[in-house]
């Protein structure tokens, strides 16, 4: 922290300051930049497969997530490597074979997004019933 009121300055932003921890208004808090990398139902899915099956080839991965394309799987993958989240194993064979699996901080997420899903099976009824009677479902 920057200051005596516990406010602090990024570097990320010039034009953000006064951020404190939490501040889901601030461009620099910590849990709306991880939402912004996570709240993808792709980027769940995969780590949820990946924590089932642990280190599982593309073709593997992609068959267990119905739904999502070549495209959208392969850069869904490539943000988890680049966040450090999933890590890609790549056999010398031809064709080389991709292998991917939750790193230790990846694997940590499973906790979080378990909570998370067991939250939505006990409550979207009662969010789509709402949305029903909003008209917007």
């Amino acid at each position: 922290m920057d200051a005596e009121d516990g406010t602090s300055t990024t570097g990320g932003d010039p034009g953000v300051t006064g951020s404190r921890r939490g501040d889901l208004f601030s461009p620099a808090c910590p849990t709306r930049r991880l939402l912004d990398r996570l709240g993808t139902k792709w980027t769940s899915m995969a780590v949820k497969s990946l924590s089932d099956g642990g280190e599982l080839r593309f073709t593997e991965l992609r068959r267990r997530m119905p739904g999502v394309s070549q495209k959208m799987l392969s850069t869904t993958l490539q943000t988890l490597v680049a966040d450090g989240l999933v890590a890609r194993r790549v056999e010398d064979t031809v064709p080389p074979r991709v292998h991917y699996r939750l790193t230790e901080l990846g694997a940590s997420l499973e906790v979080p997004l378990s909570a998370l899903r067991e939250w939505a099976e006990q409550h979207m009824a009662r969010i789509d019933d709402h949305r029903r009677r909003a008209g917007l479902g």
